[in-house]
C-alpha cells in the first residue's frame, strides 16, 4: 500500500470517528431531553398528588374539628327504650330516632323507595345514621344526597312518608332537619354520629338484616 492510500485510509478513520462522535453527541442530547421531561412530567405529578393529598388531609381536619364542635340545629332525645317489637310503633319524631323497633334491622344503602321505620330504627341502635327526604325532592338534590352517602358502611338513605322538611339527618337519638340537600351540615353529622358515641350497641353491623 503506497503513501496515498495509507493517507486516505487515515482520513476515512477520522471522518468515521468524528461522524461517530457526532451521532453519540446527538444520542446525548437526545437522551438528556427525553430523561429531563420525564423528570419534570414525574415532579409536576408529584407535587400535584401532594397538593390533593395535603388538600384532603386539610378538608379531613377541618371536618374533623366542625364535628367535635356542636352542630348548629341538632336535637337530642334521652331515655329511648330498646325493646324489640312486632307490632308497628308510632314514634313521637319523623322519622323515629329511637325507641322500640324490630327484632332484625334493615340493611344500610341507598333505597328509593319508603323503608319500614322500626327495622330503620334498628339500623340507628346499630351505630347508623338515616338521613331521610322528602318524596317530591328534586332528583337533583336526591343525586346530591347519594354522593354524601357513597359507600359508607352504616348509613342509610331513603324518601320517608309524612316528611314534610326537605331533608332529616337522623341517629340514634340525635336529630337534625335542614331543607337543603348540599347543607354542610349534613356531612358534618355523618363524621360525627356514624358509630358515634350515642350508639347503643357499637361494633354492631348493618348488614346481614333485611332489605326494605
Amino acid at each position: 500500500m503506497n503513501k496515498r492510500n495509507r493517507q486516505e485510509n487515515r482520513d476515512r478513520r477520522s471522518r468515521l470517528q468524528a461522524l461517530q462522535a457526532q451521532q453519540k453527541a446527538a444520542e446525548r442530547r437526545k437522551n438528556i431531553t427525553v430523561y429531563g421531561t420525564v423528570l419534570l412530567f414525574a415532579a409536576a405529578v408529584a407535587a400535584a398528588v401532594t397538593f390533593v393529598i395535603v388538600d384532603e388531609v386539610r378538608q379531613d381536619a377541618a371536618l374533623t374539628a366542625a364535628a367535635e364542635a356542636p352542630i348548629e340545629g341538632v336535637q337530642t332525645f334521652e331515655d329511648l327504650s330498646g325493646n324489640h317489637t312486632e307490632s308497628p310503633v308510632d314514634y313521637p319524631q319523623t322519622p323515629g330516632v329511637g325507641g322500640d323497633h324490630a327484632p332484625v334491622w334493615i340493611n344500610c344503602g341507598v333505597y328509593t323507595e319508603p323503608v319500614n321505620e322500626t327495622l330503620a330504627v334498628h339500623a340507628l341502635e346499630h351505630g347508623a345514621a338515616w338521613i331521610s327526604y322528602r318524596s317530591d325532592l328534586d332528583p337533583q338534590a336526591v343525586q346530591s344526597l347519594t354522593e354524601l352517602v357513597g359507600d359508607r358502611s352504616h348509613v342509610l338513605l331513603s324518601p320517608q312518608d309524612g316528611q314534610e322538611n326537605a331533608v332529616t339527618a337522623t341517629a340514634w337519638g340525635t336529630q337534625l332537619v335542614v331543607e337543603d340537600a348540599e347543607d354542610p351540615r349534613l356531612q358534618t353529622f355523618l363524621t360525627k354520629y356514624v358509630k358515634g358515641p350515642q350508639t347503643p350497641e357499637p361494633g354492631a353491623p348493618c348488614t346481614g338484616g333485611v332489605d326494605a
